[in-house]
């Protein structure tokens, strides 16, 4: 099981850094495949031991062997995220479907890339939504056909219709509050969740989202003209209720009655 757990993460760890390959060419309209990795600085392409995952940013002191510039902070963290959302989700579903959890490990890594390309661009790139839409679909009608699952269709779709209506009136009324991406967002999470986790999962990123945003102004790391991207906060709140949302939904309704 240790193992296990550890190739796992060492999985999540490689696809964390095609990760930021996406993150840094899907806002650019440019080619994922080609050409190689290569310093965004000066350009050089990377060799292989300056592309190992977490350790050659660690060996190189987070600077381009070539030029000596800074590498973003941001390459380790999402390779380490990844890792971490892998081992979670690995030791989430051992013990039930392996589909789950090939599914829930892929739906995880785009979401992380949306999260840190809203951060980045204040943009949330379409074919990722739609990424996330297409795999949550396959992952339903496998389990159907090859576990025997029942398909959740009435309460997947209406997830997605009542999660995307509530954040396009919230977008209609905002005036620009809120972007389109948000809304897109938002409807494919709720394909996933259904109807009854979907609601907490957009309770949980508004208060995520205040919470932290208080935090930001208060420690003057943003101001009130910066833009908060709000994918992030929904992103984080679809983690939340992964691994902890039957129980805080159990634990909400024990305190009420």
């Amino acid at each position: 099981m240790i193992i296990l757990t550890i190739i796992i993460g060492i999985y999540g760890l490689l696809i964390g850094s095609f990760l930021n390959v996406l993150i840094y060419r899907i806002p650019r309209d440019e080619n994922i495949a080609w050409p190689g990795s290569h310093c965004p600085s000066c350009g050089h392409g990377l060799r292989w031991y300056d592309n190992i995952p977490l350790f050659s940013y660690l060996l190189l002191r987070g600077r381009c062997r070539y030029c000596g510039d800074r590498i973003s902070i941001q390459y380790p963290v999402v390779e380490a995220t990844n890792a971490i959302i892998y081992i979670l989700l690995f030791l989430s579903f051992y013990s039930g479907s392996k589909l789950d959890f090939v599914f829930y490990a892929l739906i995880s890594s785009v979401l992380v890339a949306i999260a840190f390309i809203d951060l980045k661009e204040q943009i949330i790139p379409d074919s990722l939504v739609l990424t996330v839409l297409t795999l949550s679909i396959i992952q339903k009608a496998l389990l159907h056909f090859y576990e025997g699952v029942p398909f959740p269709l009435v309460n997947s779709i209406l997830g997605l219709a009542i999660a995307g209506g509530i954040f396009l009136l919230i977008l209609f009324f905002s005036g620009g509050g809120m972007g389109g991406g948000d809304v897109t967002l938002i409807a494919a999470l709720g394909f996933i969740l259904g109807v009854r986790l979907i609601f907490l999962n957009i309770f949980l990123s508004f208060i995520l989202g205040a919470v932290i945003s208080i935090f930001l102004l208060a420690t003057k790391i943003k101001t009130r003209k910066d833009p908060i991207p709000f994918g992030p906060f929904i992103i984080l709140g679809f983690f939340i209720v992964l691994f902890m949302g039957e129980d805080l939904i159990s634990w909400y309704f024990n305190i009420l009655f």
